[in-house]
């Protein structure tokens, strides 16, 4: 019989899977990585569940996690480069279709991958709808900083629109 924290995490998990997979999409261009990077995201989660602290927002808990392993996934990239060109050189892979979806959009997240790590955080948290308070807390700053640096993220994305 499953256990009920088993239970508990799995229907969690069912309501913010989207959200998971939006700041991956954000982080991680390679699907086959965006896919690791996604188990990451989860395992992190399912480890953390039992410590989550109801004072903050599920879905601001939710972000920190993800973001922060995206973020550190991201600082891993060179080694996984590394690693996975050598295995290029010895194997020839098979290649899946990634969905195709709307070019403006496939253009904005683009842009948003030229982005500093943690400005992308930013971006996307603004971008899902969160107000300055809620992305604060989830980046652990200011909501006078975070309104700053989303105007100028805001900017800096515009300006790629006209290029």
């Amino acid at each position: 019989m499953k256990d009920s924290s088993d239970t508990l995490f799995a229907e969690y998990l069912e309501g913010y899977k989207n959200l998971i997979a939006k700041v991956a999409r954000i982080y991680c261009q390679d699907p086959e990585e965006r896919r690791d990077l996604i188990q990451d995201i989860i395992v992190q989660l399912w480890k953390s569940f039992q410590n989550y602290d109801s004072t903050y927002a599920i879905s601001t808990w939710t972000y920190r996690i993800a973001l922060n392993v995206s973020i550190s996934f991201l600082r891993k990239a060179t080694t996984r480069k590394n690693t996975r060109d050598v295995y290029h050189q010895q194997v020839e892979w098979l290649h899946f279709q990634d969905t195709v979806i709307d070019e403006n959009l496939e253009q904005l997240y683009q842009f948003i991958d030229l982005l500093k790590p943690i400005d992308k955080a930013i971006i996307i948290l603004y971008l899902e709808g969160c107000s300055n308070k809620e992305i604060a807390e989830v980046m652990g700053m200011s909501a006078t900083n975070v309104s700053t640096k989303k105007q100028r993220i805001v900017e800096e994305l515009k300006s790629y629109f006209k290029i």
